[in-house]
């Protein structure tokens, strides 16, 4: 290679790291200032250069520019101040980034771009993308619903940038195995359609049988190119998500973050707050604010663990209540998506069923012992609604799960104040600890970085061939069992700082239900684990 490719390569590039003897031997002598510095050293100054940046989405822009230079550099500080970068490498501060890439677009990234003018040259354009890397792991997206901001078309792929970085970050996953990849079938956002220096595809979402063509053509190639792939899903619409994710898991080691990662962080975090309060699972009523994606995905899985734990399907469905923008969702309604269906309501349950079209007067009617927000509809869980739940239980279970920070349907400070202390709190963003009356509560964050990159790293780890409802299982007790809840103000999830402690917990998890269930070979867990761990160091 010649010595600007080197430099240029951020997977090769050391920078002034590169030693006396490989600048002779690889061509860059005179190319780099002469004092040769050790990647501690480098990092020292890259925290410094990060700390003096004004405001957060600056300081992303400082960390992305190390990323397309260096992975190593750049995954060695993100290692070391996880706590405070991972909010701005990922959520919040990405939802900012996505829907000003295209004007701030500099570099590509190694991603790919698939559209349905080149999804014909898809093995190519996989080839060049991967460069002669080892691809097993694959964030994708279509961007039809990022976060809590919509449709961003092409601009998505930082959605999956940023989930390959947190796999890297947390559960060691080597950055040189990983590919993000934008499924770009159109956008159905207007202002991206008319915005001259938008870099996507400009024409609407392409639907139906054509859609699902072009999903089934790209997973096809994928799978065929990269034997060992684990296929992360991220960020589809409600109306394809759940039903890709219903295709292909049977077929291929595959997850879907928003319909299976929310779902595990929230059944841990329920598991958390059960184990503060002593109350247990089957007795609880369930409502879903939201119930989109995300929302059902949790409700789902949330039931299944009430069917583990002793109930009939029947008597597990029977406790849950779906709230959307119509209000309760009952069967006669004739605009319920398929995975809305099973949980919709018979009005005659109710004598007042007709005046169930808002979160208050369900929490009123249903007494809930669990309240669960995917709405991204701010301020929805008020003052009236928390203190009317906190009336009919002790210890009221409320995850304001929305995110970013301004579509959040309660604050965590709200909702203590507004209970006494007694609500047991999950959000979709990070908080400091807040102080009650002489208390001081940790806030469990039920952010899916807590979670996804362990599951991925145990399918990895022992090459499992699928991703099983007991794997899923299997990952939210583990996360659960870290948590310590004997102190007063204790939080229902584990913080970030132990991130890296707990992916290896849930990869362990998850490592031996594949194997016991007979979806990966016999083998020594902790041993394959160690095998694929990826750290930050300079090799030569």
């Amino acid at each position: 290679m010649k010595a600007y490719e080197i430099l240029n390569n951020p997977f090769l590039n050391k920078g002034t790291a590169f030693t006396k003897e490989e600048r002779k031997n690889l061509g860059l002598e005179g190319l780099l200032p002469p004092v040769v510095q050790t990647l501690e050293q480098q990092a020292t100054q890259t925290y410094e250069l990060f700390s003096r940046k004004d405001s957060l989405l600056q300081k992303r822009e400082f960390l992305m520019r190390i990323f397309s230079t260096n992975r190593t550099l750049f995954f060695k500080v993100f290692s070391e101040h996880v706590v405070e970068m991972m909010p701005i490498v990922y959520d919040p501060v990405i939802a900012e980034s996505i829907e000003r890439f295209s004007h701030e677009f500099i570099d590509p990234e190694y991603a790919a771009y698939i559209t349905e003018e080149n999804i014909d040259q898809l093995d190519t354009i996989l080839d060049r993308a991967a460069d002669g890397r080892d691809i097993r792991l694959i964030v994708v997206t279509d961007a039809e619903e990022i976060l809590g901001i919509g449709d961003w078309g092409t601009n998505g792929v930082d959605i999956s940038v940023g989930k390959l970085m947190v796999y890297t970050a947390a559960a060691g996953v080597n950055p040189e195995w990983v590919l993000p990849v934008v499924l770009d079938v159109g956008t159905n956002r207007q202002e991206l359609l008319e915005d001259p220096l938008y870099l996507g595809v400009r024409k609407n979402r392409i639907t139906g049988d054509a859609y699902n063509k072009f999903i089934e053509t790209f997973v096809r190639h994928v799978e065929s190119k990269f034997p060992k792939l684990y296929l992360h899903w991220e960020d589809f619409g409600r109306d394809h998500a759940t039903e890709i994710l219903k295709v292909y898991r049977p077929q291929i080691a595959t997850f879907n973050d928003d319909v299976q990662g929310t779902g595990i962080i929230s059944l841990a975090g329920i598991l958390g707050a059960l184990k503060i309060s002593g109350d247990t699972l089957t007795d609880k009523k369930y409502v879903c604010f939201g119930a989109g994606t995300a929302g059902v995905g949790i409700a789902n899985l949330v039931m299944s663990e009430m069917v583990a734990q002793g109930l009939s399907e029947e008597e597990a469905r029977s406790r849950f209540y779906l709230v959307d923008k119509q209000g309760l969702l009952f069967d006669d309604m004739t605009d319920l998506t398929i995975e809305q269906k099973p949980f919709a309501r018979k009005r005659s349950e109710f004598t007042n069923a007709n005046e169930l079209t808002n979160l208050h007067a369900v929490i009123k009617a249903v007494q809930p012992g669990i309240l669960v927000g995917t709405s991204t509809a701010p301020g929805t869980f008020t003052k009236e609604v928390v203190q009317e739940m906190a009336s009919h239980v002790e210890r009221p279970i409320i995850f304001p799960l929305s995110n970013p920070t301004k579509l959040a349907e309660a604050s965590a400070q709200d909702l203590l104040t507004w209970t006494d202390g007694k609500a047991l709190i999950a959000t979709g963003v990070p908080y400091s600890p807040i102080e009650l009356k002489g208390v001081t509560y940790d806030i469990g964050q039920a952010n899916n970085a807590l979670i996804y990159p362990g599951v991925g790293l145990g399918v990895l780890a022992v090459n499992a061939t699928r991703l099983s409802d007991a794997m899923i299982s299997a990952a939210a007790h583990a996360l659960q069992g870290i948590v310590d809840t004997t102190k007063p103000g204790a939080a229902t999830l584990p913080p970030v700082a132990k991130l890296t402690q707990f992916s290896r917990t849930v990869a362990k998890a998850v490592a031996e239900c594949a194997i016991k269930e007979g979806l990966a070979p016999e083998q020594d867990i902790d041993a394959a684990i160690d095998a694929i761990l990826w750290k930050p160091e300079y090799k030569k």
